[in-house]
């Protein structure tokens, strides 16, 4: 377990990380978080390239978890039950406590888990803190929120030392 905040790889998007990889590997749940990750922040309907992304993982014998920290009532719950995944909203990332919860409902260990996320001070630091594999994906939209714009140069170190230890 690592207390860093250093991702296992980053990759342009959800949609680049394989399903088949990671199956080889003996995953066999995804947690990932909603906004900026699966799609941008408002957005409420999973894109089709999401959905087959959803489709590939579960012949692959993987379930998508939706793992998020959304504020706005019913947001998780609503795109978790279009895509027909599982949710937890109010996650409290990054404490540990939230991915815990998550994986023991889905009955799986860490070894077995990988957390996807745009961010590194909640996704990536709380998966390394529950001992799962942190995968980073570049944020789909900055645009909007000056703090974004903050938060990913203050994060731009720990991305690069990310993009030399991939995990898939």
């Amino acid at each position: 377990m690592s207390l860093l905040p250093i991702p296992r790889g980053v990759y342009p998007s959800v949609t680049d990380i394989s399903p088949r990889i990671l199956a080889e590997k003996g995953v066999r749940l995804v947690l990932a978080d909603l906004d900026n990750t699966l799609v941008p922040y408002k957005v409420s309907q999973p894109p089709p390239a999401v959905a087959a992304w959803k489709e590939e993982l579960a012949r692959c014998g993987i379930q998508l978890f939706l793992l998020s920290n959304s504020r706005k009532p019913g947001r998780a719950r609503q795109f978790a039950e279009q895509l027909g995944i599982p949710y937890q909203g109010h996650s409290g990332k990054p404490k540990k406590a939230g991915y815990l919860r998550a994986m023991e409902r889905m009955g799986v260990t860490p070894a077995q888990t990988v957390m996807v996320g745009d961010q590194i001070f909640t996704d990536t630091l709380g998966a390394n803190n529950a001992g799962v594999a942190p995968l980073l994906v570049e944020p789909i939209r900055l645009a909007g929120n000056p703090g974004r714009y903050i938060r990913y140069a203050v994060e731009t170190p720990f991305r690069l030392l990310g993009k030399r230890r991939p995990f898939v």
